[in-house]
């Protein structure tokens, strides 16, 4: 879709004719101190609050309630086997086979104990390659891996870097990297949609080109997973981990997904930190058995789940499962399209896009550069009900979530935004 029109009637029409417009009633939308709904283009960050939810929590505090401790067997929604309620709905949404995934933990301790099993360093072959703009909690702990396993966690660590006045990525300078480096690397780990800049990456052509060099590859999907269209077991990543309060609409701080390919599911010689929740279900609780551990994605979980953070999850999930990712995608591809085509009629000398152009290699995420603006403006965008976020030195992101943003949402962020801009 791309012969968008000018205009509040344009909008209201094209929310009119969307098909998932009826999804938005289903969220609660942030307001202001009068009552307003504000324009919430943040999901990037923290995805809004599905009605649902609660409900689902409240099932669930109110097993515990009233049965204590055997909620874990007799609860409506057992917690023992909790976890695997999640399963069929996350390996969808990920493109992959319920095998390779598991929630579990945090998103960046997920990302370490996949290193546990996945950087294995020797003298020769020790390296870490990211992209230098990768968020910064993937950058610490890559350097926390290379400095535990005794290398200089400087000379160890090498970036993936844009050509000069470039901030989008080539992969000709990382198939450039890897000719002159391969030997030396054990993993690369790549923010799967970079969280600056928005740039989705091709996974499959990434891995490809690790693997061929004898690379263990990695991505931290948190600013993909139900956003764009992962295909993960296509791609033949090694792993994969993303966090579910952005795009998933979770809950702050809500747990993680992991996704280990199939072909390392069976292999109990891969290193890896265990705990009782990886043992196999059959034996887990006669205590005294010696470790055997649970084939796929399983056998990395530790302790067992936390269930009001996965009530929150599976309340989205069943959303999700319901809407389909297609369909998502396609109205995603027409909203941020949308947005796009509104952001150019401000005229390039003062609105730089620096996300792809190609609706394929991003997601709905559009980072905005506003020409001689500094905080001042997100400050003021911010008073006038447009909820977005703010990225050193100069890049307002903005993304208009399909599941409840409207293409009239978008027109009334840019109407403020010129409003802001004609001062």
């Amino acid at each position: 879709m791309s012969n968008y029109k000018l205009g509040l009637n344009y909008a209201k029409q094209q929310d009119q004719l969307d098909e998932l417009s009826l999804y938005r009633a289903q969220f609660h939308i942030p307001k202001d101190p009068d009552g307003n709904e504000l324009i919430y283009l943040c999901g990037n960050s923290l995805g809004l609050q599905p009605k649902s939810t609660k409900s689902y929590i409240d099932q669930e505090l109110e097993d515990w309630a009233n049965l204590g401790v055997e909620g874990h067997t007799e609860a409506k929604k057992p917690w023992l086997p909790y976890h695997e309620f999640l399963t069929e709905a996350t390996a969808k949404l990920v493109g992959a086979k319920p095998i390779e995934v598991v929630t579990m933990n945090s998103l960046t301790a997920n990302l370490h104990f996949m290193m546990a099993s996945f950087y294995q360093p020797t003298k020769e072959r020790y390296k870490i390659l990211i992209e230098s703009d990768a968020f910064p909690s993937d950058k610490y702990a890559v350097e926390s891996q290379l400095r535990h396993h005794g290398f200089d966690d400087k000379e160890g660590l090498i970036l993936w870097k844009p050509r000069k006045d470039e901030e989008l990525l080539r992969y000709d300078d990382l198939e450039s990297i890897l000719k002159k480096h391969g030997n030396e690397i054990a993993l690369i780990m790549i923010g799967g949609v970079n969280y600056y800049t928005g740039q989705f990456f091709d996974f499959k052509r990434i891995t490809d080109l690790g693997h061929n060099y004898g690379c263990k590859v990695g991505f931290d999907c948190a600013h993909g997973a139900g956003n764009v269209n992962l295909d993960l077991h296509n791609s033949g990543a090694d792993f994969a981990v993303w966090c579910t309060y952005k795009y998933m609409n979770s809950g702050p701080g809500s747990l993680s997904g992991c996704f280990v390919h199939e072909r390392h599911a069976y292999n109990q010689n891969l290193n890896r930190f265990t705990g009782w929740w990886s043992h196999n279900k059959a034996t887990r609780f006669n205590m005294r058995r010696e470790f055997d551990v649970i084939p796929g994605a399983e056998g990395w979980q530790l302790s067992n789940p936390p269930i009001l953070s996965m009530a929150a999850i599976r309340a989205s999930l069943d959303m999700f499962n319901e809407v389909g990712l297609e369909k998502l995608i396609e109205k995603s591809k027409n909203l941020t399209g949308y947005l796009e085509f509104l952001l150019k009629q401000l005229g390039e000398d003062t609105i730089r896009i620096i996300t792809p152009e190609n609706p394929d290699e991003r997601g709905c995420q559009l980072s905005i550069q506003v020409l001689k603006a500094d905080k001042s403006l997100h400050h003021k965008l911010t008073v006038a009900g447009v909820i977005s976020d703010w990225r050193e030195p100069d890049v307002i992101r903005c993304a208009p979530v399909p599941l409840y943003n409207s293409f009239e949402d978008v027109y009334n962020m840019i109407d403020k935004l010129k409003a802001i801009l004609n001062e």
